[in-house]
Parts: C-alpha cells; sequence; structure tokens
C-alpha cells in the first residue's frame, strides 16, 4: 500500500514540476513586439532583487512603467521611452534612473530578451530582461 501511495505521490509531484516548467517556459517566449512584460534580475550593491519594464504602444509611441517590488516600485511611469530600431531608452529624472538596453533577436527575428545597462546615482549595473506574461513578483 505504501508503495502505491508513493508511486502516486511522485506521479503528482512530477505532473505539477512539469506543468510549472511548461509554464516558465511558455512565459519566456520570444516575442515580435516590444509590447508586454520583461522581467530580469537587478543587483544594486548587496541587494539582489527583480526588475520588469512593461512597455505599450499607442499613437506611434512606446510608454513603459517599471515595477520592481525590491525599490518599492509598482507600474511607475517612465518619464521618457525612446526606441530606435533595436535600442531601448528609458528615463526617470526623480529616480536619477536611466536604463538602455538592446533588443536580441532570435534567427526568426522575434525577440529573445533585452540586454541592457541600469544607470541610477552613478552606478552602472548590466541587466537581461526576458518576456513574461506579467511580474513574478
Amino acid at each position: 500500500m505504501i508503495s502505491k501511495m508513493n508511486m502516486y505521490i511522485r506521479t503528482i509531484i512530477l505532473l505539477l514540476t512539469l506543468s510549472l516548467s511548461i509554464a516558465v517556459i511558455y512565459g519566456q517566449q520570444a516575442r515580435n513586439t516590444l509590447e508586454g512584460t520583461w522581467e530580469g534580475p537587478l543587483v544594486l550593491g548587496r541587494d539582489n532583487m527583480s526588475m520588469a519594464l512593461t512597455f505599450s504602444f499607442d499613437n506611434e509611441e512606446y510608454s513603459a512603467t517599471l515595477t520592481s517590488a525590491g525599490l518599492g516600485l509598482y507600474g511607475l511611469p517612465v518619464t521618457r521611452t525612446e526606441v530606435t530600431g533595436r535600442r531601448i531608452v528609458i528615463r526617470i529624472p526623480r529616480l536619477d534612473l536611466v536604463f538602455s538596453g538592446t533588443m536580441r533577436n532570435d534567427e526568426k527575428e522575434q525577440i529573445q530578451r533585452i540586454d541592457g545597462e541600469w544607470f541610477q546615482h552613478s552606478e552602472m549595473v548590466p541587466v537581461i530582461l526576458k518576456p513574461v506574461e506579467s511580474p513574478s513578483f
């Protein structure tokens, strides 16, 4: 009886793990547009946290919001969003913050990630953002 119960529990754990893996992979698939949420780790000094930029496109212009639970920011509107070709620059002067990044495409020209640099208070930190359905934090 115990071995059947162990097998049943192992099967459930395997199915849950597989489902979670599929959800993570699906959430990080390449996109054909910058629109949506892009998330990645942000290490500032000794603090290791996550950040997300959510882009939208309206009236031929991009806009963005910044979310970082570690910084206490939830949907903070970006003051200026510039997208030129594959280059992205966002600015939030009141935080002395500039994020500069480059969209990296796969062989099908889908955007796989954004390789960027977080500049704040004379400190530069590399950041890699990947597509997600919504921020995970």
